[in-house]
Order: structure tokens, then sequence, then C-alpha cells
């Protein structure tokens, strides 16, 4: 047999090693190297480009200004973060574990990783706490069996009026393994005291649990001044529990009220800083102080504001640690994320579990210690059994098949967090200040200088969700008239609000009253879409209108012409600008002469079309135009 055909050798200068030249892998490769590389400018170019084909001729002089985003009051985001924001960051954020803590509090290293123990490089993940507030004792004993044989490894008892008794919280933990399962009450002095009593006398009560005092928290909700001079007295019977802390510096109450990440971090730092003055006024010594405190803080569906916020807040304490003249291994910050209640919607709740579901991965990468998902019915009332699984297998998916917890500050390194990070830390450090010049926040709050920054930042936000640039999915968009909403047993406010506190506000909250008072009419009202043309150059716009009108409980029939007008007087033009301009008006008369008292059009103000009453499109105030209607179809307020 003849032997194969042998190649002609290779020419040696182009081979090495037995590779040729044109398959070797050069030492050094460059990201996207084969292309020329692309400038800010060129990017700004085609932004440009993109806004003005979108109909923006009021363009700033660098054109993704127009795009900036406010997430917080006087922070907002630009759409691309590059290295030269990165150069005026701080040089040194730390590491994890190590002040000043913005990288966690935790340490990543063998040993000495909180979560982790001593055989473990990373952290097995937060405490997973499940909060309790209904006063059936024997139900709540069962939903805290439950959640401690699924994934739960931390408590969260609401004591007092109208949910766990004080004098039932011995039979509410009568099988609970105290010594496995920290636990927080919250109920002022009463349910600090019931738990003292219950432990007392034990010294094998896991740590990592809180009496959960807050008079400050207090003083905002009812508008009464509290006494703080006790506090020391509490922290001492406290510390015969090692890890058992006194004082919950809740954030969520400044959340609650209408704040921003700004408000929150800021005023939570002004009261971290009034009871430290307390407890070392009472005499104990400032790492004692800084021991006894646990700091509470609302996640959200903004999920970069949000880890942005609590990587913020451990440098901010950290400083005040610093300047008080604490040690280093007290000041990391303990927190404790808590899905917010003001991003809960009543209406179409089940979207709920999307945004807790967020906000969870949100409180995670931001890391917090320990984290609360609200239940996807919290605003409609007691959770039932359902709804309390989702919220706890909500974070056990995450840490357990997500991995999210095998990684410290994920985040950390991002142009875009860092530089939110360092912009919330600067713009709360500033309202903070603000606070202490005041006289502190006790002061503050009864002067009125923190309800007035509140409302403000209230105000700034119901005005981006009234244009609906915050949207509010199944509320403010893609409502769904014919949903059958769960029903829940009423939950009561166990710290109801007085006349000289702060309010609590809830972003959907117009809108879901619009919709309560169309549900009540006795028969649904409408607005009549009157289509022009074709569905394939109508359906964009009566797309448009029928979201808008249906926010408010309004059905939208939709025909061509004045010809399905019956059983409503006002009704809404749609088409396109050339059909509009074409036979707008006249279609404007036909419906008038069919009995419509009130003509709206789809499209913007400046198309100017005779006989129309008002206009409808993106960005118009949807709130102020679904009142308008509501009156014009006659349904009370």
């Amino acid at each position: 047999m003849s032997s194969p055909a042998q190649p002609a050798p290779a020419d040696a200068a182009h081979v090495e090693g037995g590779v040729p030249a044109e398959h070797r892998v050069p030492e050094d490769l460059v990201l996207a190297g084969e292309f020329p590389a692309a400038t800010r400018e060129q990017w700004r170019d085609l932004v440009a480009g993109v806004l003005r084909k979108a109909g923006r001729d009021d363009l700033p002089e660098h054109a993704e200004d127009a795009l900036r985003r406010t997430v917080a009051t006087g922070v907002s985001v630009a759409p691309l973060y590059t290295a030269d924001e990165a150069g005026e960051l701080p040089a040194a954020v730390g590491v994890p574990g190590i002040p000043p803590f913005v990288r966690g509090a935790r340490a990543g290293a063998a040993g000495v990783t909180a979560a982790g123990g001593a055989d473990t490089d990373v952290p097995a993940g937060w405490d997973v706490r499940q909060r309790h507030a209904d006063p059936d004792v024997a139900a709540t004993r069962e939903a805290i069996a439950a959640d401690l044989e699924n994934g739960v490894s931390s408590l969260w008892l609401v004591v007092g009026e109208g949910a766990v008794p004080a004098a039932a919280l011995g039979e509410v933990l009568a099988d609970v393994y105290l010594d496995l399962a920290p636990v927080t009450v919250q109920g002022g002095t009463a349910a600090a005291e019931a738990f003292l009593s219950l432990i007392d006398g034990r010294d094998d009560i896991a740590p990592g649990g809180s009496l959960g005092l807050d008079p400050i928290g207090v003083q905002a909700t009812t508008g009464e001044e509290q006494d703080l001079s006790g506090l020391a007295d509490v922290a001492r019977r406290a510390m015969a529990h090692p890890g058992l802390r006194t004082v919950v510096v809740d954030g969520t109450v400044w959340h609650d009220a209408g704040g921003g990440a700004v408000e929150e971090l800021g005023c939570s730092l002004a009261a971290g800083a009034a009871y430290l003055r307390a407890l070392t006024e009472g005499g104990l010594s400032v790492d004692e102080a800084f021991g006894q405190l646990e700091f509470r803080f609302a996640a959200t569906a903004d999920q970069f504001t949000t880890i942005a916020a609590l990587r913020a807040a451990r440098r901010l304490w950290d400083r005040v640690g610093e300047l008080s003249g604490a040690s280093p291994d007290v000041r990391g910050q303990r927190q404790h994320a808590v899905t917010s209640s003001v991003m809960t919607t009543r209406r179409d709740p089940w979207v709920n579990m999307l945004r807790t579901t967020v906000a969870c991965f949100a409180a995670g990468v931001g890391g917090a210690d320990v984290v609360t998902v609200q239940p996807f019915d919290a605003a409609l009332g007691l959770p039932d059994a359902f709804s309390r699984r989702i919220a706890r297998n909500t974070q056990s998916l995450l840490v357990e098949e997500g991995s999210l917890a095998r990684v410290l500050d994920p985040a950390g390194g991002s142009w875009y967090v860092e530089s939110l990070t360092e912009e919330l830390a600067q713009a709360a450090w500033a309202w903070f200040t603000e606070l202490e010049r005041a006289g502190g926040i006790v002061r503050a709050l009864a002067d009125g200088l923190v309800r007035d920054r509140l409302t403000a930042a209230w105000e700034d936000r119901r005005t981006r969700l009234a244009k609906r640039s915050d949207a509010i999915t199944g509320v403010s968009e893609f409502p769904n008239l014919t949903e059958k909403l769960p029903q829940r047993r009423p939950a009561a406010e166990v710290l109801p609000a007085g006349p000289g506190g702060l309010p609590r506000v809830r972003a959907a909250q117009d809108f879901e009253e619009l919709r309560d008072r169309a549900d009540a009419a006795a028969t649904r009202p409408r607005v009549y879409l009157a289509t022009i043309g074709p569905e394939a150059r109508h359906t964009a716009r009566a797309s448009f209108a029928a979201n808008l009108f249906q926010a408010g409980g309004l059905e939208t029939p939709a025909a061509d012409g004045a010809s399905g007008l019956e059983g409503t007087a006002v009704a809404c033009i749609c088409g396109t600008d050339k059909d509009y301009a074409e036979s707008a008006a006249a279609l404007a008369a036909d419906l008038r002469a069919a009995g419509a008292t009130s003509v709206w059009l789809a499209g913007k103000p400046s198309l100017g079309v005779d006989g129309v009453d008002g206009y409808v499109y993106a960005g118009c105030d949807a709130l102020e135009t679904l009142r308008t209607v509501h009156e014009q179809v006659g349904v009370k307020a």
C-alpha cells in the first residue's frame, strides 16, 4: 500500500510549538479589539438623533441629560456610566467586613464569615425573617411553626392591641427553640418587657434578635414626644443576653411617610445619633451603645437605588462611629431590609410578587444582614398561608437556588452603583447635618422640619406617579377591570397615626381611589373610543387611551366613527396625525350631534383639533384627566 500524502512542511518562521501563526492566540486580548474605539461624543450624537426622531427638539447641551431620571431628592441617574465617573469616586471603599463597610459588614475570609461559619469562605446567606401580627394566638403559633420548618430563620412579632397579645407571648413562642431562632419584637416598652420576662434567667438565647424599641419612630407616627431616658436601663437588661439588641432605628417610618432614599437615610442617621446620646448619657460606653442598635430600611423595586442606599447607609454609620470614637469592630451597621409598603398595591396584588422579588434581590445584593419579604396581599389585610409561603420561598429561591449570597457585594466596582452610592451618601449626610443643626431629630419633628421635607419629597414623587413616568403595573398601567381580589381578614393598625404624626402613603393610593369610586357606581362608567381608519392605523393610540382610562376604572368600548357612543356622553378620538388633520374635527362634530358632551383626543395639544375639549398623551397628568372624566360621567367623589 502506498503511504498517505504528507503535507508540505510549513515555514519555520510561521510555526511556533506546532501552531501556525494565524491560529496562535495573541498574548494581549483587547475587548472589542477588532472594532474601532467608540467615543462618548459618538454615543451622544446617536442619542440626540433618536430623541429628535421622537419629537424632542428642546435637547440640553448634552443629549443624554434629557434621559436622566430622578431616584431621590437631589439625586438623578444618567443613562450611561463609564470609567470617567469612576475617577470621581472615593479611592477607598474598603473590603467586606472592614471600615468603611461600603462593601458589607460581613467579612469574607475563611473562619471569620458571620453567616458562613468556620468551614467556608463565603456567607451562607442572610437571616430570613418573617413578620407576624395576627391576634389569633393559635393561628400565629401555627404560622410560626410552618415558617420555621420551611426556611425562615428568625421571627418578627408585632405585639400589642390588634396584634399578638403581650400576655400571650409565651404561648405564641412555646414551640420555638429560642436558642436557635432569634426573635425581634415590636410594640414599645410593653412588648420589650414581655419578651425580657420570658427570657430572664436564660443564657442560651440565640443572638440576632431585638427588643424593637424605637421611641423616635413612635413620636414620628403619633406626634407625641417620647422619653429616651430609660433606654440605657433596658439595654443593660438586654446585654445579659449576648447578641440581643435593644433599639431598632426604623427607617421605614420615614419611607412610609413619603420620603425617598435620601430622607430615609438622613433621618435614620439622626435617630441613630439621638439613641447613641441617650444610651451613653445613661451610662453605656460608646461601643456598648453601638452594639445595641439595629437599622431597618425599606427595599423597593428600584433595585439599584436600594442596593446603593444600603451600601451608603453603612458608610454613613461608620463615619458617625468614627467621629464618636467607637471601635472599628462595632461600627459595622446591622441592617434589616423590609420590602416596601409604599410600593405594595391593593389592586392586581399578584404583581406584588414581582415587586417583592426585585426588592429582595436588591436587599441581598446590597448586603442586608436580615431580610423580610412582605406577603403580596399585605395591603389587603392579614396574609394567608399561601402568601406567607410565597414570601419565604422568594428568599429561599434567591439564596439556595439563585446562589445570591455566595458573592459579597456583587455590585461593587460597577461604575453606576459606586457613583450612585456616593451621591446618595453625600445627599443623605447633608440632610443629616441639617437635622443636627436644627437641634436633632426630636426637635426637627416637633418644629415641622421633617414633615416639610418629607411632604416635598412625596409631592415630587406624586407628580411622577400622576404622569405615569413612575408606572405602577396593574394600577396606573395595564389595569384589569374584571379582577377578583382575594379576601383577607383586616389587619389592625398597631400604631395608629396621631393628629400631629406623619402620614402613611402608598404609591398606588390615588389611582386606587379612582378605581374604588368607579366600582361603586351602579353601572360601570364608560369612555367611548371613536377610531378613525383601519385598525393598523388607530390601534396604537386606541390602546394607549384605553390603558389610561381603565386606570380610573372606566370601560372603553371602541368602534369606527360615532356609531358606538350609546351608554356614555364622553368620547375619545383615536387615529393618526394625518387622519386627525383630515377628519378629526368633523368626527368631533358628529360625536356631539350623537349626544357627546365631552370629546377628548389621543394626541398632544399641539395638534390643535377644532371641537376637542382635551388631549391624552404620554406625559400628561393622568390623574387630573381621570378626575375630570369622572366628573363628566357622573362618578361621585
